[in-house]
């Protein structure tokens, strides 16, 4: 049975498909490693997987777009941990005390006119 789920952080939005297999995690057609190169970032798309004890069990394809790098990841996360709980209800508890059923709503503030970011003003000119 093939588990469809979707995550979201920032401006990144990920698909995750799960099925039972063999452990591979596909991303956007390449393997996770190569798709993410820094270990934290692979480090936070096998959380999921390693809080549950599922390694190895589920092949993983996961489409990903938007946002940066980071967003990304976490994105990809919150879609596998999803997944997870949709394919058995029992894998809730662990994941929700690790916080990774939780969606950082959190997004870049828009740039106000008269300001030169969202919030930084011109400098103060007494003279």
């Amino acid at each position: 049975m093939d588990t469809v789920t979707v995550g979201r952080r920032k401006a990144a939005v990920a698909r995750a498909i799960i099925k039972a297999g063999s452990g591979n995690i596909t991303i956007n057609g390449k393997d996770y490693k190569k798709f993410f190169a820094l270990t934290y970032l692979q480090n936070k798309v096998e959380a999921p997987f390693k809080l549950v004890d599922s390694e190895g069990k589920f092949d993983t394809t996961i489409n990903v777009f938007g946002g940066g790098t980071k967003g990304q990841a976490e994105a990809i996360s919150l879609a596998i941990s999803r997944a997870l709980i949709i394919d058995n209800p029992e894998k809730r508890p662990p994941l929700k005390k690790a916080k990774l059923l939780r969606r950082d709503a959190r997004k870049v503030e828009r740039k106000k006119t008269g300001l030169r970011k969202a919030r930084k003003q011109e400098q103060y000119s007494k003279r």
